[in-house]
């Protein structure tokens, strides 16, 4: 769908509830956007359409090829290769991860996304060192004796800039440790722990913002007619400014930390509404004195640049379930865990790791009305509410990341 003007923010602020989108604009006549509205949650129908299950009992040997900057679907390449891996023992299976936007392996370079700079052509490098020597003993020699030279994980390490090599995804050696939310916009590996002097009553310590659909945080601070590819990796300084994103940092680090593979989040919220989306970004922080690079976009100066590197969304009412979703109880704290999905990155000394939680991410994510509702897709414009969010960082409600870290 094309939309009108170079903004799209305006254009779904004025076409208000999804319920608008057939009255005004699809009319019925797009079958797509039919079953999306017959089939809010993870039904039969949906259940029915993932190729998952069906991933077994192959034959041919396997290269799954995705990119870390993959808007698109960043999900499919994972878990594609984890399916194969899991119920295909013995199997060929090899897993290809690059700094790639969808598809960017086979067309241009891959030197670049927005305004992250990485090394020359990691696409030639991926061609000619992986593809080529892959699809010779596959397809030409039909003798697997090359490409079983080929590590069982090939993966891209930004902030390094490197490309690193593994026997399994997620590294075995990647250690899980936990990354917990703290008073005064802190995050560290250190469990909260209760106010000195302070009652058990007490010590309940949270963070709070006052969440208005009708102004949601944008996803990028771009001007864009549609999605852009480079919000992955773009700026996040425009978020942090805003009152209703909270903010949590590490110290300048010493010594570089490296994750590798997925991130579980458990968020300890509590809302005024009976339904709320909760979004995480992780962000590497530059330091000040970071010098500007000429390849960036004209303006963007890369001291202090805030680069998300991954990000996830949860809507709250599935986060036991996403068959059956559940509201939430008004003003109980309420545990949200969901997957952030893998990253390959390396923090490097001088930087900062940043967390933002956040609840509204538009228009990448249609606005959750804060009001529970059965099927999203049928609010009312007067459904949706005003509502303050509280995220908790106490010892007894500790909103955490447990990260996979390198050594």
């Amino acid at each position: 769908m094309k939309i009108p003007g170079n903004d799209a923010y305006p254009f779904y602020q004025r076409l208000g509830s999804l319920k608008n989108v057939n009255a005004q604009l699809f009319h019925g006549q797009v079958k797509h956007w039919n079953d999306l509205v017959a089939h809010p949650n993870y039904d039969e129908f949906w259940q029915a359409r993932n190729p998952r299950p069906h991933l077994h009992d192959l034959k041919a040997a396997v290269l799954t090829v995705g990119g870390f900057n993959d808007a698109e679907d960043l999900f499919g390449a994972l878990h594609t290769y984890a399916a194969i891996e899991q119920q295909n023992p013995g199997l060929p299976n090899r897993l290809v991860m690059g700094p790639w936007v969808h598809g960017g392996w086979a067309g241009g370079t891959g030197e670049m996304v927005g305004n992250v700079v990485y090394t020359p052509s990691p696409s030639r490098w991926y061609q000619q060192y992986v593809e080529a020597p892959f699809f010779k003993a596959y397809l030409k020699d039909a003798r697997p004796t090359a490409a079983a030279q080929l590590p069982e994980a090939i993966v891209f390490e930004s902030g390094t800039n490197q490309w690193r090599t593994f026997d399994t995804w997620p590294p075995k050696a990647a250690q899980d440790r936990t990354l917990y939310s703290q008073p005064s916009g802190k995050i560290s590996f250190e469990k909260p722990t209760p106010t000195a002097g302070a009652s058990p009553s007490a010590s309940a310590e949270f963070d709070q913002f006052l969440s208005d659909p009708a102004h949601p945080v944008p996803y990028t601070e771009a001007t864009a007619p549609a999605m852009t590819r480079e919000y992955m990796t773009d700026d996040q300084r425009f978020a942090s400014r805003r009152p209703d994103v909270l903010t949590y940092q590490t110290d300048v680090l010493t010594q570089p930390l490296t994750l590798a593979g997925p991130i579980q989040a458990l968020l300890e919220v509590a809302t005024t509404g009976t339904d709320a989306d909760w979004v995480v970004k992780i962000i590497d922080v530059y330091p000040d004195n970071t010098p500007d690079d000429p390849r960036t976009a004209p303006g963007v100066h890369l001291g202090g640049y805030q680069q998300m590197v991954r990000s996830e969304v949860m809507r709250g009412g599935f986060r036991e379930s996403f068959s059956q979703p559940k509201p939430f109880v008004a003003g109980q704290v309420t545990p949200v865990p969901f997957t952030v999905q893998d990253l390959m990155h390396t923090f490097r000394p001088g930087y900062r790791l940043m967390v933002q939680v956040q609840s509204t991410w538009f228009p990448l994510v249609d606005r959750n009305p804060q009001k529970y509702i059965d099927n999203i897709f049928q609010a009312d414009e007067a459904d949706f509410q005003l509502a303050t969010h509280r995220l908790y960082h106490s010892p007894t409600h500790a909103s955490q990341l447990t990260v996979k870290v390198l050594p």
